[in-house]
């Protein structure tokens, strides 16, 4: 049987709480990380007159968020009102909504009518 000299037992000490700290911080990252897809935000881009991606697919319960890049106002509207509308945004103005139950959710600018988009709910 070997004895374990005080330095040696020192060494051992702080091995072990250097393990415990790597997988602590392993831990965390995975925790994190499903923190993360929860709470994935989508965005569309509202550009030169239209909406970018044209066609966005999300799951249930994520959030997603348009913003306005042109000089002119813009509305999201829903066709089927599966969503509450915006107000006009001007330029650089967000506006956000959580995916609801999973379909197919089509919407348009009111200011600009040929202005269209679809964002398909997955579960």
């Amino acid at each position: 049987m070997t004895t374990l000299t005080s330095k040696n037992k020192i060494a051992a000490l702080l091995c072990g709480i250097s393990f415990l700290n790597l997988s602590l911080f392993a831990f965390a990252g995975e925790m994190k990380n499903a923190d993360d897809t929860g709470t994935k935000q989508n965005k569309i881009e509202i550009k030169d007159f239209a909406f970018n991606p044209q066609t966005l697919t999300v799951k249930s319960g994520e959030k997603v968020t348009w913003i306005n890049r042109d000089e002119e106002p813009h509305t999201v509207v829903s066709v089927e009102k599966q969503f509450k509308k915006s107000t006009a945004l001007d330029t650089d103005q967000e506006f956000t909504i959580t995916a609801g139950a999973p379909g197919t959710y089509t919407y348009f600018c009111s200011v600009h009518p040929k202005m269209t988009g679809t964002i398909v709910v997955v579960k």
